[in-house]
């Protein structure tokens, strides 16, 4: 019986993703939940895992390709029975006959007519060409990038081509005149694309923003810092001390960690913050879970595991899942005053800013050098408006400016 393993969808928001390399071969015995394929999406990279245990009779996707979730990526051969294991030498004697293969290929030939991944797409706008002018050799008649490059390889492409609008050709050759340079849009930019315009068509945001006075805050974090990463081997940073307060705030006023859900609001129950961490061309919103229930030290030790799972290009669907509201240190970068855009479908997104020094009026007028920093907050006023969000921020604000910063504070 003839079985097909499909793209898997690997993230909420992941659409697509793309065979890096290939973990079997044709010919292969296989058994259920191995892995088949490395894949990297634009948010993780993951592992295709074998739906069926069986022997591998055609690979369709090459390594390299891009393909959407749902696209046939190999076929297999099980038993119906069981689905247990089936050994190379009964594959060859279980092989249907060619025109058996014939009659399945006619029979399923127009459901993949017009089906092109991605990667086809690609190649085939980048050369011209008109794919309904090719014949597919793939599984059920499906039209691959070797196809496309053996079309391109052949010179027919000139024949019939598919002519860019006039307003492309426009701007083609004024960047050719101007010196201006075209820059390719990755599949992580596109994706980042697509959910920022999401969250700004759908969600009505408005914006709040608040000075908090962290000198206290400063000085103890300037005292301790070089003992603890002596001690801890990780850094204790600014913004674990902004997410401890986060997830305070967020326990006490549990409507700020809600997502939209059309026709209803669900409150969620876990505390769960997505975390921005920044590459060199791209941003990625991993997720602490629980942090309510964690102290300082435990959110500084998962900020520095996540921040180098990140870097090191090895973050897995799993870590991206089930964040309830997004913490962004934007004065990490030098930023002072932002208005973040909401990760869909959460109800907010709070920014901390740098955190500088300002002459402040303290006691009997006096004046005096202090620090401080602004918490910019992000609100979806379908679900929130100005009174929640105000007593929210005020809060993170008393426990910024109040506590009583010692050891213990950080354990």
């Amino acid at each position: 019986m003839l079985q097909q393993i499909t793209m898997p969808k690997l993230g909420e928001s992941v659409t697509e993703g793309k065979i890096e390399r290939w973990l079997v071969k044709a010919g292969d015995v296989v058994n259920k939940y191995d892995a088949l394929a490395e894949v990297t999406t634009d948010k993780v990279s993951a592992e295709i895992p074998s739906s069926f245990s069986g022997v591998i009779t055609e690979l369709v996707a090459s390594e390299g390709e891009v393909l959407p979730v749902g696209a046939l990526v190999c076929v297999m051969e099980t038993e119906e029975a069981n689905g247990s294991t089936v050994p190379t030498q009964q594959k060859v004697v279980n092989k249907p006959e060619p025109i058996q293969q014939e009659k399945q290929a006619e029979r399923l030939v127009t459901k993949q007519v017009g089906r092109y991944s991605p990667a086809v797409l690609n190649l085939a706008s980048k050369h011209q060409i008109d794919l309904t002018q090719l014949t597919g050799t793939g599984a059920e008649g499906r039209i691959t990038r070797k196809d496309v490059e053996a079309y391109v390889a052949s010179g027919q492409q000139e024949a019939k081509v598919v002519e860019k609008s006039p307003v492309q050709e426009e701007m083609k050759k004024v960047s050719l005149a101007t010196g201006d340079i075209e820059i390719p849009v990755t599949s992580v930019r596109n994706a980042i694309a697509k959910n920022m315009l999401r969250s700004t068509t759908e969600i009505p945001h408005a914006w709040t923003m608040i000075e908090v006075d962290v000198t206290e805050l400063v000085a103890y974090r300037e005292q301790m810092k070089d003992d603890f990463k002596r001690r801890e081997g990780f850094n204790l940073t600014y913004f674990a001390f902004f997410l401890k307060a986060v997830a305070q705030g967020l326990k006490k006023y549990p409507m700020m960690n809600s997502v939209w859900a059309g026709d209803n609001i669900i409150q969620k129950k876990d505390i769960n913050l997505s975390i921005a961490v920044a590459t060199d061309d791209a941003l990625f919103v991993p997720v602490i879970r629980n942090a309510d229930e964690k102290s300082v030290k435990g959110i500084a030790k998962e900020i520095a595991e996540l921040s180098n799972i990140v870097r090191e290009g090895k973050l897995k669907a799993e870590h991206m899942q089930g964040g309830t509201f997004t913490v962004n240190n934007t004065g990490s970068f030098g930023s002072v005053q932002s208005m973040g855009i909401i990760n869909y479908p959460q109800a907010a997104i709070l920014q901390f800013e740098k955190i500088v020094k300002k002459p402040v009026i303290v006691q009997q007028n006096m004046i005096a050098p202090r620090d401080i920093l602004n918490l910019c907050l992000s609100l979806d006023h379908r679900i929130l408006d100005g009174v929640i969000c105000g007593k929210f921020l005020q809060y993170v604000k008393e426990i910024l400016e109040n506590s009583n910063y010692n050891e213990k504070s950080v354990y």
